[in-house]
């Protein structure tokens, strides 16, 4: 898969794409993700891509030709399967989505900054509008690295278990069962004998009335949803 990130402030996606499941997914070449820099299609020598907003109002908006013309340059080197922003106002962020999502060949990623971009590009361009939460952030960068991570450990090969994506929170509109590891008895608080028991087809009940019973207890509406 191949990811396209446009930003004007790179720095901030660097630690997150170089470290752990990400570096692991970008180093086999089962993901490659390039953050770009707006400020290459600035519209002049001072690198200028935003402006006062028609109207008034405080807050400054990303102008339409640099990001016009990145979008454009980008999409001649390759087609896009979503050219994606985001916003507060877009489609809440969930696995289902993240799920179609790394089933995609290539993504562009618009990281909003100010006070957003100029609504024509959202028009014009934009196919998908993605929120991750009901509230404000400085910028798109950190959705943009949230979404690429929640993507990149889908990718077949990426994670060390096949398997183990499948059984993480909200697939199957469900929260993942509780988790135990070494020792079996830490100050007198002991894993369940179920777990220790070898019977896999118990285990797996286990799992799966656990699911179930903190998913109504915790988030009821995914059942509404289901």
């Amino acid at each position: 898969m191949n990811i396209d990130i446009l930003t004007v402030i790179p720095e901030l996606l660097e630690s997150p794409l170089s470290h752990s499941i990400m570096k692991r997914a970008r180093d086999k070449g089962l993901l490659t993700v390039q953050v770009h820099h707006l400020r290459k299609w600035a519209v002049n020598e001072y690198g200028q891509v935003d402006d006062y907003q028609y109207g008034g109002g405080a807050g400054m908006v990303m102008m339409c030709e640099p990001l016009a013309k990145a979008i454009e340059e980008l999409s001649a080197d390759k087609p896009y399967d979503e050219i994606i922003y985001f916003t507060p106002d877009g489609q809440t962020l969930n696995q289902q989505t993240v799920n179609g999502l790394s089933l995609k060949g290539n993504l562009l990623m618009i990281c909003g900054h100010y006070k957003g971009i100029d609504e024509r590009i959202r028009e014009h361009y934009v196919t998908r509008e993605i929120s991750i939460g009901d509230y404000v952030l400085s910028g798109g960068e950190l959705p943009a690295a949230i979404l690429v991570d929640a993507i990149g450990r889908l990718l077949p090969g990426v994670l060390g278990d096949e398997t183990s994506a499948l059984f993480d929170s909200f697939q199957d509109n469900m929260l993942a069962p509780p988790v135990y590891t070494r020792p079996v008895d830490f100050r007198g608080w002991k894993v369940p004998d179920v777990l220790m028991s070898g019977d896999h087809r118990k285990i797996e009940e286990w799992r799966m009335d656990q699911s179930m019973a903190r998913t109504k207890e915790r988030r009821p509406d995914l059942f509404e949803n289901d």
